[in-house]
């Protein structure tokens, strides 16, 4: 079976649709509303999902994300709890892709080899690691290929074209293109800049881009599908997640998720 972030994107594109890569952080407000936060996005139109595996020294993560990955460890998540809940979700019968994004750390200490093991066998499609930097990627990627899952790069306004260039040489699924020089959070307005990355990234691969960091509403998505292939979502759903109580918080992902959607 080939990777389903593949299928999924190509049939996005066949439909004329901009993907919607709604974030989850795995273990908030607990692992079980965090499981039930993930079924709920992906039946509200979600076309892929990021599960961010909490670390306690990010270096892109703003202070919602902070925050969410704060309470996830205080109640003792790990790498082997994210594991098992995409094992959870595909068990439960979700078929969308499923992306791990953390930091390199854990990852290494969990067992590199073990870790892309365990996640692709689980069923994991892809993984972000923000403090991978391209240069020092090869082995990783090579490892990660050899079981199926994608290792997805981060290319920001600051990237030169040599390095864009770089980033993107024998990458699989997409790009990830982030909107602004800084950390993650919900923002008014997107970068002025950020169309003019994406035509830079495109000239270097045909993947499809999709654009993160700040996005937080409709018409940002609206924005994003005229110049690139997908919006991801995190900031601003964890914020509206984190105003309502816990038995409503699936609920109120599913409105927040409906309420990006343009088709």
């Amino acid at each position: 079976m080939g990777n389903r972030i593949d299928s999924t994107l190509a049939d996005v594109r066949a439909k004329g649709r901009t993907a919607l890569v709604p974030f989850v952080t795995v273990g908030f407000p607990d692992v079980e509303t965090s499981v039930a936060l993930a079924k709920a996005i992906v039946e509200a139109g979600g076309d892929m999902l990021e599960l961010g595996v909490p670390f306690s020294d990010p270096l892109a993560d703003g202070p919602t994300i902070q925050m969410t990955s704060g309470k996830a460890l205080a109640l003792g998540v790990n790498v082997k709890t994210c594991i098992e809940m995409v094992r959870r979700l595909r068990a439960d019968g979700v078929r969308a892709p499923l992306i791990l994004m953390g930091y390199y750390n854990p990852f290494m200490k969990y067992g590199v080899k073990r870790f892309v093991r365990d996640a692709t066998s689980a069923g994991a499609d892809g993984i972000i690691v923000p403090d991978l930097p391209p240069e020092e990627s090869g082995p990783f990627r090579e490892l990660c290929e050899r079981y199926g899952m994608y290792l997805v790069p981060l290319l920001a306004p600051t990237s030169t074209d040599e390095r864009i260039e770089q980033a993107c040489k024998g990458v699989k699924g997409f790009i990830y293109c982030v909107s602004v020089t800084g950390v993650t959070g919900a923002r008014a307005k997107l970068s002025a800049g950020v169309q003019d990355l994406v035509a830079r990234i495109h000239r270097y691969t045909d993947l499809p881009v999709l654009v993160g960091f700040g996005v937080s509403r409709r018409e940002h998505v609206d924005a994003i599908g005229q110049y690139a292939q997908g919006a991801v979502v995190a900031s601003a759903l964890l914020d509206a997640v984190s105003k309502a109580p816990s038995e409503r918080a699936a609920a109120v992902a599913r409105e927040f998720v409906t309420s990006l959607r343009t088709s």
